[in-house]
C-alpha cells in the first residue's frame, strides 16, 4: 500500500482497514537506539500456522488432563503416555504444511531492523520464530524439537520418536530421556535473562498470550507504570486492562500492522 511512512510508534491509521483492530491510544516514542524492546508470545501466534493451542477448545489438551502429560509426576508414573503424547506433538510440528506465518515473519523483521535492545520471549514451544528468523528469543517453556537426559544433562536437537527404550546419545543409558519442555511445577528457562531484560525494557508487547499462566502472565505488571505496554491479541486476555494499548484481530493481521508502524514500513499482506 502507498502514502506517506508512518511516523515512529504510531500505527494506529495502518490498521484502519482491519475491523477487527482495536486501539486505546497512540504510542508516541521515537525510534531510537535507546528504546529496549520486549516481545512475548503465547499459542496465539502459532494458532494461525496450523498449531493446536494449549487451552483452547479442541487443542493441545484434548482428551488428556493437564496432570496425566505435562508433569514431572505424569512422566514418573507413566513415561510411554507422556512420550507418545510429545511424539505426536513433534510429529505435528515436523508436518510441512505447518510453516512461520506473517506474524512470525513481522517479529523476525522487527528484531534485524531495530537498532535498539530486543528480546523475544516465547511461551511456545515450536520453532515456528527460528523458522522465521529471530535469533534473538528465549523459550521460556523449552523447545519440542529437543531432548534432555536426566542422567547426564546433555540436551540436543532431536527429530525422532522418542521411547522409554531410547538411549542417551551421549551417555548411552536409557530410560532417562524427556521432552525438553517445562512442565507444571517446574521452574521456566532462563528467567534471570527475562528479568533483566524486562528490568531495562522501554516498551513491552505480548501477543497471542492468555494471561494465564504465571510467570509470564505477570510481566506487564511489573513493567507497568515504566514501560509503554501492548497487548496484540484475538481477543481481551485476562489481563487486557493492565494494558497501555490494546489490539484485538487474528495476529497475522495486527502483528504486521504493528510492526509496520513501528518501522515506518507497508503492512505485509
Amino acid at each position: 500500500m502507498g502514502g506517506p511512512a508512518a511516523p515512529p510508534f504510531s500505527a494506529r491509521h495502518r490498521v484502519s482497514m482491519l475491523p477487527v483492530a482495536v486501539s486505546s491510544r497512540e504510542l508516541h516514542m521515537p525510534l531510537s537506539e535507546t528504546v529496549s524492546i520486549v516481545v512475548l508470545t503465547g499459542a496465539g501466534i502459532s494458532a494461525e500456522s496450523g498449531l493446536s493451542t494449549f487451552r483452547g477448545a479442541g487443542g493441545l489438551w484434548e482428551g488428556h488432563r493437564i496432570e496425566e502429560v505435562a508433569t514431572p509426576e505424569a512422566f514418573a508414573r507413566n513415561p510411554g503416555l507422556v512420550h507418545q503424547f510429545y511424539n505426536l506433538r513433534r510429529r505435528q510440528l515436523l508436518d510441512p504444511a505447518i510453516r512461520p506465518n506473517a506474524a512470525h515473519r513481522a517479529l523476525a523483521r522487527l528484531e534485524w531492523r531495530w537498532g535498539g535492545e530486543f528480546l523475544l520471549v516465547t511461551q511456545n514451544v515450536d520453532d515456528l520464530h527460528e523458522r522465521a528468523g529471530s535469533r534473538r528469543l528465549v523459550h521460556m517453556h523449552g523447545e519440542l524439537a529437543k531432548i534432555r537426559c536426566t542422567f547426564c544433562g546433555d540436551v540436543r536437537a532431536w527429530a525422532e520418536e522418542l521411547s522409554v527404550a531410547t538411549s542417551c546419545p551421549a551417555c548411552g543409558r536409557s530410560g532417562g530421556l524427556r521432552p525438553h519442555i517445562v512442565w507444571f511445577g517446574e521452574m521456566p528457562m532462563e528467567m534471570e535473562r527475562i528479568e533483566e531484560a524486562l528490568a531495562g525494557c522501554d516498551l513491552f508487547v505480548a501477543i497471542g498470550t492468555s494471561a494465564q499462566v504465571y510467570p509470564a502472565a505477570g510481566f506487564v505488571e511489573m513493567v507497568r507504570g515504566r514501560a509503554r505496554t501492548v497487548e496484540l491479541n484475538l481477543e481481551p486476555s485476562a489481563a487486557s486492562h493492565l494494558f497501555d494499548e490494546r489490539w484485538h484481530g487474528p495476529a497475522t493481521e495486527v502483528v504486521p500492522a504493528f510492526v509496520a508502524g513501528l518501522l515506518g514500513e507497508d503492512v505485509e499482506r
